[in-house]
């Protein structure tokens, strides 16, 4: 996701043993250190860019946002996991009762087939980031999954509507419709309000 370009100008043709066709160059030794340092700057910083664009948008008051997924980095490389403290799987985890072992294979099942190649290959040849967070979708779709999420931390888990409020407004990817999440329901309105 990074460009360098280099102009060579035609007096250094024999230095960069560039062909008559310009089809091949050899970088000169004096310049490879130099060459080198280059790219790893600019990639690190292409690198820096693209991984922001990849980060949740803050909660309220730059609260910092509890996201569905985290990078887990060892020896041996980088694993995607889903953060088993995101209230929807919270609330998934605590109501599944017989069934928690079937939810936890199933989740680190999800975990294990995360396409992250497919997903690197169509964001690079498609220059297009791909859509997370609800992007697109109607609003009432997001407000019919807020909601699910707001009933049970209100209704199973036991938290004050406000509270239910504020956890959410700062839960991916939530914290990007504030203004869904202010217009939740107290506890026993009518749901399609």
């Amino acid at each position: 996701m990074a460009r360098i370009r280099l102009d060579i100008p035609n007096t250094a043709d024999a230095d960069w043993k560039i062909d008559i066709r310009k089809a091949t160059a050899r970088i000169p030794v004096a310049h490879r250190k130099w060459l080198t340092k280059l790219a790893e700057d600019t990639r690190e910083r292409a690198r820096k860019v693209f991984a922001f664009r990849g980060l949740p948008a803050p909660g309220p008051k730059g609260t910092p946002v509890e996201q569905a997924w985290r990078a887990d980095r060892s020896k041996t490389g980088i694993r995607y996991r889903i953060d088993l403290k995101h209230p929807a799987v919270v609330a998934v985890l605590e109501s599944a009762d017989g069934s928690l072992p079937l939810v936890k294979a199933m989740l680190r099942v999800v975990e294990e087939t995360v396409p992250v190649q497919r997903i690197w290959l169509d964001t690079a040849e498609g220059k297009d980031t791909p859509r997370i967070g609800f992007a697109g979708e109607p609003t009432e779709e997001v407000k019919e999954v807020l909601l699910t999420l707001y009933e049970d931390m209100v209704g199973r888990r036991g938290m004050s509507a406000e509270l239910a409020k504020k956890t959410l407004a700062a839960t991916e990817p939530f914290q990007n419709y504030q203004s869904l999440v202010a217009s939740l329901p107290e506890v026993g309105q009518d749901r399609t309000k």
